[in-house]
């Protein structure tokens, strides 16, 4: 499933660890949005690292999950990216 992954955290360092691990499961398409191909259970993980790095009085944290006839839908403009699911082998 594709989840839309956006955060706004006030502490440099906290901002840094959070975008630095979600590169391990997504595209960084805007500042502070990643687009990744997950299930649910990268999902939990991503969330369990959030709360690890989000203080609930300062920062916020939006996930998205965006159905597969929802993707089809997405409309890009400009030079945004579309993220869409390969397949492929791994031998």
């Amino acid at each position: 499933m594709l989840a839309i992954i956006s955060y706004d955290i006030s502490s440099n360092r906290q901002r840094a660890k959070f975008h630095r691990f979600l590169k391990e499961y997504g595209l960084n398409t805007q500042k502070s949005i990643f687009e990744c191909e997950v299930d649910l259970d990268a999902l939990a993980v991503i969330a369990r690292m959030a709360g690890s790095c989000i203080d609930p009085d300062t920062d916020s944290l939006l996930i998205y999950r965006i159905c597969n006839r929802c993707q089809n839908k997405v409309v890009v403009s400009g030079q945004g990216l579309k993220v869409t699911t390969l397949e492929y082998l791994v031998c």
